[in-house]
């Protein structure tokens, strides 16, 4: 949290310190938690709020995305001051269409993130289809893959 506002992380920020991990479980758990119950509010009342993302989601895909894969413990990226790559995991950023979000698995020079990438973001798909998004993987600069994702459509 900062300033009192949870923030998901989407791999651009630093690292979690491992004395802080137990800390952000339960705020993830809670603001996953509250992302279902507005869900709920807004819409899913006769349906499963899993079943397609809230108009809030829609117009914020990036925090919605990146919460959906810090909430099933998948690892972001994480960078230090200097914003060089120090951890391997997903970044998640803003499409180029309105209203969706690209999924990258980054990592520091040398640390393998590109021989992992196509495993670990086919492990992010069924994370992120279980919360209403559909995530399609692609190849694109470099040869580097990536998830597009977007709202199911309803």
């Amino acid at each position: 949290m900062t300033g009192g506002t949870f923030e998901p992380a989407t791999g651009d920020g630093p690292p979690l310190p491992p004395e802080a991990a137990e800390q952000r479980s339960r705020e993830v758990r809670a603001a996953l938690e509250g992302l279902l119950q507005i869900r709920r509010l807004t819409g899913h009342r006769d349906g499963d709020p899993r079943e397609f993302p809230a108009d809030w989601e829609r117009r914020r895909p990036v925090r919605a995305v990146a919460l959906a894969l810090e909430a099933a413990r998948t690892a972001p990226s994480a960078v230090d001051a200097t914003g060089a790559r120090v951890a391997t995991g997903y970044r998640v950023t803003a499409g180029e269409r309105p209203g969706t979000a690209v999924v990258e698995w980054l990592g520091p020079p040398g640390g393998g993130a590109a021989h992992e990438e196509e495993s670990a973001l086919a492990a992010c798909v069924p994370v992120l289809e279980g919360l209403g998004w559909e995530a399609l993987l692609y190849r694109g600069p470099r040869r580097r893959r990536f998830l597009e994702v977007e709202p199911a459509h309803r």
